[in-house]
This record gives structure tokens, sequence and C-alpha cells, in this order.
């Protein structure tokens, strides 16, 4: 066999070897020149690896030779494809920039350490979107969370333990209800594999415990994407969190979670026993509006500019949730699209924080004041991922906020279309507060701007450019997330 053959086994065991050799080497620097070296390879795996499903269909991949479902399986489909691409591309964004913004913020005996868990919070996020083994998904979902945990903690921040020990417990928790949903239904079909489990519980549909392990599986995965209202470890966590950290963490670990939701829908209760039978898409629709105003609301108070976006990351969540609520390929459409394209933004938004923290010392908007005269490139970046969230024509956000109109439309929902842009008002006030703080007062005298490394200011203007790109040419966001949705509406019903 050649190596390509084995391309999805290496996507998550590079990684994963990788971080004890981040341990072992101990060196800062060697740390971080392996774990730049691994990102940029599983990025690679990952395009090459969606290229492949692109012209030829889904990719199954069976450990150790054992026929599916007695073995486990990896499978690479539409949907994967486009989580592999995200979680990559994000590390290998985020790795070269985090050398400049750790050394001001994270203390130095500790770089290698975060070296090695960024690997293993990789590991465990590229896990959960390649592999087809129910129980797999537990177990790289708590290596990705493990690992999550340490790196917001790693903060010279005191309020950083606080804030991992609060996503510690709700993670927990969401854990928990996760590995018992899984557990019902291994009970109830005696597969693990998602494949066969969709099929088998088409016999079983209606049951007792496949509607508890529905209702805990629903449960537990809101906690870890942090859908209104539980979402209360997420402000503190990305506010006290390192900034290459809060940027990872907002652009991938959220969306992952959202991916397990839509293959464990999808995939293996099936369309008809989650929206057909029970009132799931009502519900999800209410909590998704209560996100997208209350977050957003909440997001409008916060003098802390990285509080400001981690409630506005709630309210983003709403709109995903929004879309899966239409139970339609272009409401799917919307949902897969924002996943991508929130991710980029969010990305791009924390990269740029961490960029005012080097210079400026902190992101308060007492700080900020006059940062557009102070830094304008910086500020200028601010304002346009900004209106990506918003959804302003020609940004990436502006993708999402109208397939999700065109969603509305499709079920004759006017007041929703209504809803959409009201929300995305909100936004432009929270937005607003940061350009009123930078371009309309005066610079405090006593805050010179820090000279801030090229390695960090060129991923940063690559995501920047992204959120435009992906603005204007939707053919390598929607193009996917199409064929996704269609997979999905086309599994068991």
């Amino acid at each position: 066999m050649s190596l390509a053959t084995h391309l999805p086994a290496l996507q998550v065991v590079l990684p994963l070897l990788a971080a004890p050799l981040t341990v072992l080497l101990r060196r800062p620097g060697l740390a971080f020149a392996v774990a730049v070296a691994v990102s940029w390879c599983a990025l690679a795996i990952a395009v090459t690896l969606a290229l492949q499903v692109h012209g030829s269909g889904a990719i199954s991949y069976v450990i150790g030779n054992w026929p599916v479902p007695i073995g486990i399986e990896y499978r690479v489909d539409a949907l994967s494809s486009v989580m592999l691409v995200l979680v990559s591309g994000l590390a290998s964004v985020v790795l070269p920039y985090a050398r400049g913004s750790i050394e001001r913020e994270i203390p130095a005996p500790q770089h290698y350490l975060f070296y090695t868990m960024f690997l293993l919070c990789m590991t465990g996020l590229l896990g959960i979107a390649i592999t087809g083994d129910a129980f797999n998904i537990f177990v790289f979902l708590e290596i990705s969370s493990l690992s999550t945990y340490v790196l917001i903690a790693l903060g010279r921040d005191r309020r950083a333990l606080v804030a991992a020990y609060q996503y510690l417990i709700m993670g927990t928790i969401g854990a928990t209800f996760i590995v018992v949903a899984i557990g019902l239904l291994y009970l109830m079909t005696g597969t693990l594999n998602l494949g066969d489990m969709g099929r088998r519980i088409a016999g079983v549909s209606g049951t007792r415990p496949v509607l508890a392990a529905l209702a805990f599986l629903t449960v537990g995965v809101s906690l870890k994407l942090a859908l209104f209202p539980l979402h209360q470890w997420l402000p503190n966590a990305y506010a006290y969190a390192p900034s290459a950290v809060s940027a990872f963490v907002a652009a991938t670990a959220t969306k992952v979670a959202v991916y397990v939701l839509l293959r464990f829908y999808f995939g293996v209760f099936g369309e008809a026993q989650v929206f057909a039978r029970l009132p799931m898409a009502q519900m999800m629709l209410v909590l998704a509006l209560a996100g997208m105003f209350a977050a957003s609301t909440m997001a409008i108070f916060q003098t802390d500019l990285k509080r400001l976006f981690a409630y506005s990351s709630v309210s983003q969540i709403g709109y995903i949730i929004l879309g899966l609520s239409y139970d339609s390929a272009t409401g799917l459409t919307a949902t897969i699209v924002h996943l991508f394209n929130h991710g980029v933004t969010k990305g791009a938004v924390f990269l740029l924080l961490g960029i005012v923290v080097a210079a400026v010392g902190g992101v308060t908007l007492v700080r900020v004041q006059g940062l557009g005269r102070l830094m304008p490139w910086t500020s200028a970046g601010i304002v346009l991922a900004g209106m990506s969230l918003i959804g302003v024509p020609g940004t990436a956000g502006f993708v999402t906020k109208w397939y999700l109109v065109l969603a509305a439309l499709e079920k004759g929902q006017w007041w929703l279309v209504f809803l959409i842009v009201a929300s995305s008002l909100l936004s432009l006030v929270y937005v607003w507060r940061f350009v009123e703080a930078a371009y309309f007062r005066e610079p405090r005298k006593d805050i010179v701007p820090a000279a801030v490394p090229l390695s960090m200011t060129l991923p940063t203007a690559l995501l920047l450019a992204a959120v435009v790109i992906f603005g204007v040419d939707t053919t390598y966001t929607v193009d996917p997330a199409v064929r996704a949705a269609e997979m999905l509406l086309g599994g068991p019903r």
C-alpha cells in the first residue's frame, strides 16, 4: 500500500505522536518547530482528503484491517472533510502566531507544554471529525477537552484558573451525558459504528432508551457547543485564556461540537426521528433566537473586548442552530457554511486582540481609546472582522445571513427574516463600541504601543484576507456545504 492510502490515519497519528515528542524535547524552539511542521502536514492531508472526497466520494479506512462494523472505521465524507480543513487550517495559522504571543502571556518554563497541549487538542478535534465510531468520538472529545482546560489555565491571569475550572465542571457534565447516550445506543443496537448504528436503529426507533439517548446527547453536546443558556463557561474561558488559545478554541471547538450534533441527528437517529416525530425544530428555534438576542445584548454591555467577542460567539452559535432548526437543505447549508466562516472570522478577531494585548497590554475599552490612530491597520482589521459578524455584504458573515434568510423565505417565515436583521443590528451596536473607543476618543498619553513581531501580523492578515475572499467567492465554502447538506438529508429517515 502507498502512503496516500493511510492519509486518514496519519491525519490523527501525526499530531498524537508529536505531542509527547515536544515534552521529550523540552526546548520551546524545537517544540515550536515540530508543532508548526505537524500542523502544516495536517492541513496538506486534510486538503488532499477533501479533494479525493470531491472527486470520488467518501473514503472509508478500517483500522487494523478489521472489517466494518467489527473494527474501528475512519470515514471522510463531504461534512467531515470541511471540518478537517477548518481545524487543521486554523491550527496551521495560529501556531506560527503563537510563538510571539505566548512570550508575553505564558511563563517561559511552560512554553513547551503549550505546544504539547495544543497538539493534543488538535488531535482530539481532528479525531472527532474523522472517526466513524461513536465511542471514539467520546474519547477524542475528552482528549480535546482535557487539553483545552490546561491551555486556558496556562495564562498569567489568575482568573484563567477559575475559567478553566468552570469549563472543566461544565465539560465533564456534558461528557457524562454524551457517554450515557452512547451507552444507551449501544444497548439498543449492539454496535458502535455510526453507519451501522444508523441502519439498526430503525428497528427500535421511538423506544424509550433511544429517546433518552437523544435527550442525553442533545444536552451533552449543547453544553460543549455553548448553546444558550448552557454557555456560562464560554465568556470567562475566552476572556482569560492566552490569545492564541482563545483564537483556536473559539474558531474550532464549538464548531466540532456542532458537527457531532449533525452527525448523530442525521446519520444515526435520522431526520424523521429527530424533527418529524419530536418538537426538536421548534425547541432549537427558540433557543437559537434566545441566544442571538440575549448574548448580543450582553455583549453590548461588556467593557473587555475579549469578553465582548466571547458573548458574540454565543450569539453566532445561535445562527448556526437556527439553520439546523429549519430542517432543510438551505438551512443546513447555512449551518455548515457558518461553521467555517465564523471559525475564520472569530479566529481573526482573537488574533487581532492578541496583537493589541502585545502592543498596549490589554483590551479593555478604556485601554484601546484612540487605537485607530496608534494602530490603524490592527484597528481596521477588527472593524473588518466585526463587519463579518454583522453580516455586511462582501464579508464571509454575509453569506451565512443570506442563506438563513433564504431558508426562512422557503418556509414562508417572513417574521424570521425580520428577527435575523434585528439581531444583526445588535451586532452592529457591540462592534460600534470598539469603533467609538478606537476612532472617536483621544489616545491615552500613558500608552505607547510596543512593536509586534511579523510572526503575529502575517497569520492575522491571512485570516482577514480569508474573511474577504470567502465573502466574495463562495466556491470553496458554499459548494462543499451544499454537498454536505445533501448527504445529511439523504441519511436514515
